[in-house]
C-alpha cells in the first residue's frame, strides 16, 4: 500500500499531487488522511490564492479508492465509517476558501470523480474519462451527498445513466455539458493550469470565496439521510461478491442479496 498524496505551494498556488502511479493513483485509506491534511494546510494559509490537484504519472488523475481496502468490511457499519470518513475529505476539498482546479489527465473514476467534482473548474485532457462504475465492479453505493453532488453537476437523466447503466463520460462529453472548463492537449496542460491560476489569482478572494459557499450550500441543501441505503448495499452479499471479482479480475454474478 505505498503511494502518498505531496503538497507544495509556489507563488501562492498550492498544488496537490496524487501520485501512485502503478495503480492509476488508486487513494489508500492513508493518502485520504494525507490530502485532508493538506486541506488543512491549504485553509491555514492565507497567503494561497488558488490550488490545484492532479495525478502522477499521466495515466489516471484518481482511479477510485483502492480496492483491497474493502476486504476487511465485515458489517454494514464498516460502510458506514468509510461513507463518513469519504464524505469529509471531499467536504474539506470542496469548503477550501480558494479556487481550486482538477487537471485531469486519463481516468477519473470513484473516489476520484467525487473529488474532481468537488473542485471548482476543470480542465481535461482529450482521452479524461469520468465515471462511477460500482453497478458493474464492487456493488457498493455512495453517499447521498455524493449523489446530490453529480445530480447538481449533470442533472438527473445523466446522473442516472451514469450510475445505473456505469458509463464514463469522455472528455467531449463532459465539456459539451459544461463539467470541464476546457480540453486541453497534454503538451498544453501546463500552460493552461498556469494561465488560469494567473487569472484567478488577480480576482478579489472575498467574492470568490463567498460565491463557492454560496453555491456547495444550495448543492446540498435538506439532503436527506442515506443510512439505510449505505447499510444495505455494504452489508450485502453482493459486495463481497463485487469486491472478491474486483480484485480476481473477474465479472461479478449478482445474486441481489
Amino acid at each position: 500500500m505505498t503511494g502518498a498524496v505531496r503538497y507544495t505551494v509556489s507563488e501562492n498556488i498550492a498544488h496537490v499531487w496524487f501520485d501512485r502511479p502503478h495503480v492509476r493513483n488508486a487513494m489508500t485509506f492513508a493518502m485520504y488522511e494525507q490530502l485532508e491534511a493538506a486541506c488543512t494546510a491549504i485553509r491555514s494559509d492565507p497567503s494561497i490564492r488558488v490550488a490545484v490537484f492532479r495525478g502522477v504519472g499521466g495515466e489516471a488523475f484518481v482511479a477510485g479508492t483502492d480496492i483491497q481496502q474493502f476486504l476487511a468490511f465485515e458489517t454494514p457499519q464498516d460502510g458506514l465509517v468509510y461513507e463518513e470518513r469519504i464524505d469529509a475529505v471531499i467536504n474539506a476539498v470542496e469548503t477550501l476558501p480558494v479556487p481550486t482546479i482538477a487537471a485531469v489527465e486519463g481516468f477519473a473514476m470513484g473516489g476520484g470523480f467525487a473529488l474532481a467534482i468537488a473542485c471548482d473548474l476543470r480542465l481535461a485532457t482529450p482521452d479524461a474519462r469520468f465515471g462511477y462504475p460500482i453497478a458493474r465492479t464492487v456493488g457498493n453505493c455512495l453517499s447521498m451527498a455524493n449523489i446530490a453532488r453529480l445530480t447538481c453537476n449533470f442533472g438527473p437523466s445523466i446522473a442516472k445513466k451514469i450510475m445505473l447503466l456505469a458509463e464514463s463520460i469522455d472528455a467531449d462529453t463532459a465539456l459539451d455539458v459544461n463539467f470541464v472548463l476546457e480540453v486541453v492537449s497534454r503538451e498544453n496542460l501546463d500552460a493552461r493550469v498556469s494561465a488560469l491560476c494567473e487569472r484567478l489569482r488577480g480576482h478579489a478572494p472575498i467574492t470568490m470565496r463567498a460565491t463557492k459557499e454560496a453555491m456547495r450550500r444550495i448543492a446540498l441543501a435538506n439532503v436527506p439521510d442515506g443510512r439505510d441505503l449505505i447499510e444495505m448495499a455494504y452489508g450485502s452479499d453482493d459486495l463481497r461478491i463485487g469486491v472478491q471479482s474486483f480484485l480476481a479480475k473477474k465479472r461479478p454474478i449478482w445474486t441481489g442479496k
